[in-house]
């Protein structure tokens, strides 16, 4: 069947954050992961658009639950639909969770990430905290927008069990005073030598200018990944790693 212009310019403008949040929705592409985000079963799936090629990808207990969501479309209109340089047979269209409105740090490792820009960094880091269990991820306003279609392909299902909060990073920070606070920076303790812990904020900061002098004046530790090579700095997403690897008990 065709799809109406007023479905297009719909799913066209989730493309774009203000309509994201304006609608409560995000497009997810791909076969494998809108399978896992129809599986995961966290988000509410409005449709799934894909081609007569597409449709085999869903397996049959998908497509019975969702038979009276999926609109079977030419290649041309997916095309129009994606955000991806070349359409990939499947796009859903999932409703956003809600946001936790309080956050939980007690007995826990929490991530904090101080203007993370780049949405591959962002869903990479976030499917990374899925790896090693951890629960929430609190994001600075200016962090990038965790429903970007770049996180969503990059986080697969683990934009689903990673609680994201937003807000101001350093008002939060400042609240937890009786929660350790270990700031990832270039010259700080050697990770190796910090030990293991069970409690604390981990904050990784922004691609180029690292973490704002506001938000290093609260942390009670700095922390650095000893360097071997000649490369002048690491990954954003890489360096969160790491670090939760070295640290987690």
């Amino acid at each position: 069947m065709m799809i109406n212009k007023s479905v297009v310019k719909y799913i066209q403008s989730l493309h774009h954050k203000k309509f994201r949040d304006e609608h409560g929705a995000f497009i997810a592409e791909g076969p494998k992961v809108v399978e896992e985000l129809l599986q995961n079963n966290i988000f509410e799936c409005e449709h799934v658009y894909c081609t007569e090629n597409g449709i085999r990808f869903l397996n049959v207990n998908l497509k019975n639950k969702l038979a009276d969501r999926i609109i079977v479309i030419q290649d041309f209109e997916l095309e129009k639909l994606s955000a991806l340089a070349t359409a990939n047979n499947l796009l859903a269209v999932f409703k956003k969770k809600p946001m936790a409105n309080r956050l939980n740090i007690s007995n826990r490792i929490t991530l904090f990430l101080d203007d993370i820009q780049d949405p591959g960094n962002l869903g990479t880091i976030i499917r990374t905290a899925d790896w090693f269990g951890i629960e929430t991820i609190f994001c600075s306003n200016a962090t990038a927008d965790c429903y970007n279609t770049k996180v969503v392909q990059s986080t697969m299902a683990s934009l689903g069990r990673v609680n994201i909060i937003y807000g101001n990073i350093k008002e939060e920070l400042a609240k937890h005073d009786n929660i350790k606070k270990y700031a990832a920076v270039l010259g700080g303790k050697n990770i190796n030598t910090v030990g293991k812990i069970k409690e604390g904020i981990i904050i990784i900061g922004n691609e180029s200018k690292g973490i704002s002098t506001e938000v290093l004046v609260l942390v009670n530790e700095k922390i650095t990944i000893p360097k071997i090579g000649e490369a002048e700095s690491l990954n954003a997403a890489v360096a969160a790693g790491i670090i939760l690897y070295s640290i987690i008990e």
